[in-house]
């Protein structure tokens, strides 16, 4: 049996808030107003932006991801970090102990946090079902080539992410999907 081809989404720089901070940045009982649906379902890409802001570097009018969430996290590529003069650890996303903070600046105010901010590691999203059709289970890690008959790469490490509410999609950052000279709605595939 033919397994299907794995969507690829590169992923820029981002944040997620939590309700108590996007009130801090946008004012008491604001909500986030959708810009654009993303891959997975439920999941947008909000009006919405911030500065992100550190003693060495900054980014303007950085996205924020919806819907809220119950810790605020950004995701950054590594070379985002140096700009930053940061060093975030690569990460599967929630898992923000020991990380680097930084300030968040929006329109009504700012957040100071003393860590939340990493670079996420490569992920494949999908379904229980799926999993099964790839003989792979939750937290598996495979090997996935990506990009471009004259470019391509094999990413080793990529975690697998399975989910009822997952739709099948492969996560890169901009670092990564420009090394293999990918896109998003590029298709990638399992090797092993």
């Amino acid at each position: 049996m033919t397994k299907p081809m794995i969507k690829v989404g590169i992923s820029a720089r981002h944040i997620h808030v939590s309700p108590e901070h996007l009130t801090i940045l946008f004012g008491e009982g604001y909500e986030l107003q959708r810009y654009k649906d993303l891959g997975q379902p439920g999941q947008f890409a909000a009006q919405e932006t911030v500065d992100l802001v550190t003693e060495k570097g900054s980014f303007k009018k950085v996205r924020i991801l919806g819907p809220v969430r119950k810790q605020t996290q950004i995701e950054i590529a590594l070379t985002d970090a140096m700009k930053l003069g940061i060093a975030p650890p690569v990460r599967d996303s929630g898992d923000l102990k020991a990380s680097p903070g930084l300030t968040i600046v929006g329109p009504k105010g700012s957040v100071t946090l003393d860590e939340g901010v990493i670079a996420a590691c490569r992920h494949i999203h999908m379904t229980p079902t799926q999993a099964s059709e790839f003989g792979l289970k939750d937290k598996d890690v495979v090997k996935v080539r990506v990009g471009s008959d004259d470019r391509c790469l094999i990413f080793d490490k990529v975690l697998v992410r399975v989910h009822d509410s997952f739709r099948l999609e492969m996560h890169l950052d901009t670092d990564e999907g420009n090394a293999a000279r990918a896109k998003t709605g590029d298709t990638a595939e399992i090797v092993s």
